[in-house]
């Protein structure tokens, strides 16, 4: 009897790769299992919408439970599977779950996603600090805040400050503590760092830089201030901690799979036992623009892209996972759009008005266009992603020029680029 896919972590992956075997034609059992009580849902809403309280959970689902059932997908919810067996190498085996139930499969997938990074201080446990990354995390998180009257943000990442925006949005009192002297830092260019600084400021959120906790206060068990590392306290009766995730590495580690801050996986999402996919924040990857070095891409973008990917190669197909990768982050009225990636850029141009909140900056490498980051510019966005999904470039002096739109400068890439 056909035992099927089991597919580990119920996450953006773990359903696209669910969906895309079935879109492939494949008909045997599959099984999708994650640890939280929840049908799979979309991950950004929560620290923007649904932390606002514009949006229920159930509007967030990436399909409809019956939709799965309809196409013959099991969902097991609230089971964690604690070990994971290969016969003789795989690709079949077994897996058993926190409470001893036992999947046998065919086929096995990871997508088993990431956890958050924990604070490491006196004082972390209070009540009052949470942390922002389930459907249930955030319910507590937006619980909290609409009590809350002053709120501390640690970490100036996406998630922080999507978080800091909408609590300075709720007009609760609000400091961001980053420790590292720019916000946003491995993702985007000084220029852009110093625009949401500039930005958060102006609306009315006290941002520290090179700045640590050293340790949470409180009375009882409830946190009331923060002490940074410069000696000062800050007032807080809700601490919002984002200081980014840890990919799940437990099953990966018990497969023997190679791991790298990530399971190390090649362009078709197979890992190191090439009988077992990985896909979405639990990867690294070679960088889908060069081929070369491993990334990893906390995205919905990327989970969707390598999710097909992996469902491909489970089906005997090869389709690698080349996509140009995007991002997207929402704060207030700021919707900055990401293409490509700008690690190891030597050479930047900005266009339009950085102080009407509306510019765009390209990352150059040698002269080759690398990506763009787009606040409140989405024609800038949609050209860089076109001019680089089809191999084509924009030069950096004709892209210096405003008035001109980006869409006219896509020019084949120069032979041998």
């Amino acid at each position: 009897m056909d035992a099927g896919t089991l597919i580990v972590g119920a996450s953006q992956a773990g359903l696209q790769l669910a969906v895309s075997l079935r879109d492939a034609g494949e008909t045997g059992p599959v099984t999708l299992i994650g640890e939280e009580p929840h049908a799979p849902y979309q991950r950004p809403p929560l620290s923007k919408a649904y932390l606002q309280g514009s949006t229920e959970l159930e509007q967030l689902w990436l399909r409809a439970p019956e939709f799965l059932a309809g196409n013959d997908i099991s969902l097991v919810t609230a089971e964690r599977i604690e070990t994971i067996e290969l016969d003789d190498g795989g690709p079949s085996g077994s897996a058993r779950t926190r409470s001893g139930n036992v999947l046998n499969f065919d086929r096995l997938a990871l997508t088993v996603g990431a956890r958050p990074r924990r604070l490491d201080a006196p004082g972390a446990e209070l009540a009052g600090v949470t942390y922002l990354r389930t459907a249930d995390d955030a319910t507590v998180l937006r619980e909290l805040q609409s009590d809350a009257e002053s709120v501390v943000v640690i970490g100036g990442g996406f998630i922080g400050l999507e978080a800091a925006a909408v609590a300075r949005a709720q007009g609760k009192s609000v400091t961001v503590v980053e420790a590292v002297d720019r916000l946003i830092g491995r993702a985007v260019a000084p220029v852009v760092s110093d625009f949401y600084r500039a930005a958060h400021t102006r609306r009315g959120v006290d941002v520290r830089l090179g700045t640590r906790v050293t340790r949470l206060a409180g009375e009882g068990d409830r946190v009331q201030a923060v002490e940074l590392s410069d000696g000062t306290w800050v007032s807080a009766d809700l601490v919002i901690v984002g200081i980014g995730v840890v990919p799940r590495s437990k099953l990966a580690r018990q497969l023997h799979l190679d791991y790298d801050n990530g399971i190390v996986v090649d362009r078709f999402a197979r890992t190191s036992n090439p009988s077992v996919v990985a896909a979405g924040d639990c990867t690294v990857q070679p960088n889908p623009l060069t081929g070369h070095g491993l990334v990893r891409l906390e995205s919905v973008q990327n989970a969707i892209s390598q999710a097909k990917t992996a469902a491909a190669t489970l089906a005997g197909r090869s389709e690698p996972n080349d996509a140009v990768p995007w991002f997207w982050s929402d704060q207030y009225n700021l919707k900055l759009q990401i293409a490509g990636l700008s690690t190891g850029h030597d050479h930047y141009v900005v266009r339009g008005d950085i102080g009407g909140e509306s510019f765009s900056v390209l990352y150059y490498r040698d002269g080759a266009l690398l990506a763009v980051d787009a606040v409140n510019a989405p024609g800038d966005y949609m050209a860089v992603r076109k001019a680089l999904t089809q191999g084509s470039t924009i030069s950096a002096e004709a892209a210096a020029d405003s008035a001109v739109a980006l869409k006219r400068l896509i020019v084949p890439q120069p032979v041998g680029a």
